[in-house]
């Protein structure tokens, strides 16, 4: 894999207008703190009222009264139209939207596949509040931004969409059952956008960033073993650094980065770079030719 040492420079992110969801706590807190830091205007939601208020409060007054460096609006991710507001909000303030962050996610409480289910405590369906979360809002806030990025803004203009997957897109995580799903699921989502939203009719480029262990609240029941373990652990901060790194550089698109102990590291290049080993050279190759036959989609896709 190779090391991503993000270049952020005083410009890069100086007046951009970022919309971030999940900005009230852990990863998303620190990102909408750092993209102010660096001069950007960032329109953040969350589910958690009092600290996004606080949050924003505390960053506003770096702005004008006309212009806010941070505004908050309560945001659900999982209502279309909650998700359709915080776009209409930056909108409506600041006139135009450069870059998409979908950082809202939440991890399952209890065992979907508990052994001690019998015959007649399997038949109450299981809540699918952690798919709603991690996936389908990662869907409703790339469709909603293909829209809004492209508004009063020139052609040429770099714009991007950002989805917070995880280390558990890739790698198994034994008992994180729909967890793991939604977060495969959201690479899914950027590897089928990253060609189709590049392409002339949008030209969006759309990343993903995969965290491993993260000092947040989510992880509080393993974070003691994982600390005597002494094995690397982001900061939320670190992960901050390394998804403003990316709405900085408008060279990347469809790539996976990787994020332990503060280092990124993009891992799609040599997923591709080394198929003709994990797969077969001969079914690499068929492969290929049919990749090649559905293009971008954009001449098929309805």
């Amino acid at each position: 894999m190779a090391q991503f040492h993000p270049t952020i420079t005083p410009d890069s992110l100086k007046d951009k207008v970022i919309v971030i969801t999940g900005g009230a706590n852990g990863i998303g807190a620190s990102l909408v703190e750092y993209c102010c830091q660096q001069g950007a205007y960032v329109c953040f939601g969350d589910v958690a009222e009092d600290a996004g208020n606080q949050i924003a409060r505390s960053l506003s007054s770096s702005g004008s009264s006309s212009s806010p460096r941070a505004i908050f609006q309560h945001n659900d991710v999982t209502s279309y139209q909650s998700v359709l507001g915080l776009f209409d909000l930056a909108l409506k303030t600041y006139g135009r939207v450069d870059h998409a962050v979908a950082c809202a996610g939440i991890v399952e409480i209890g065992n979907l596949f508990d052994p001690a289910l019998t015959l007649e405590t399997v038949r109450e369906a299981p809540t699918t509040k952690v798919l709603d979360v991690n996936l389908t809002g990662c869907l409703y806030v790339a469709r909603i931004a293909s829209v809004y990025l492209r508004q009063n803004r020139p052609e040429n203009a770099d714009r991007s969409i950002t989805l917070i997957s995880s280390v558990a897109g890739f790698k198994e995580s034994p008992g994180l059952f729909v967890y793991q799903a939604s977060k495969h699921g959201v690479l899914g989502l950027m590897r089928s956008l990253r060609l189709y939203l590049s392409s002339s009719t949008h030209r969006i480029r759309v990343n993903a960033i995969c965290p491993w262990m993260t000092t947040t609240a989510m992880v509080k029941g393993v974070h003691e073993a994982w600390m005597k373990a002494k094995l690397p652990c982001n900061t939320p901060a670190d992960v901050a650094h390394i998804i403003a790194g990316v709405l900085a550089d408008a060279s990347l698109n469809g790539k996976s980065m990787y994020v332990e102990g503060g280092r990124g590291w993009e891992i799609e290049a040599n997923i591709d770079r080394l198929e003709p080993q994990w797969l077969g050279e001969e079914p690499s190759r068929s492969l290929a030719q049919g990749q090649a036959v559905l293009g971008s989609g954009m001449d098929w896709a309805q």
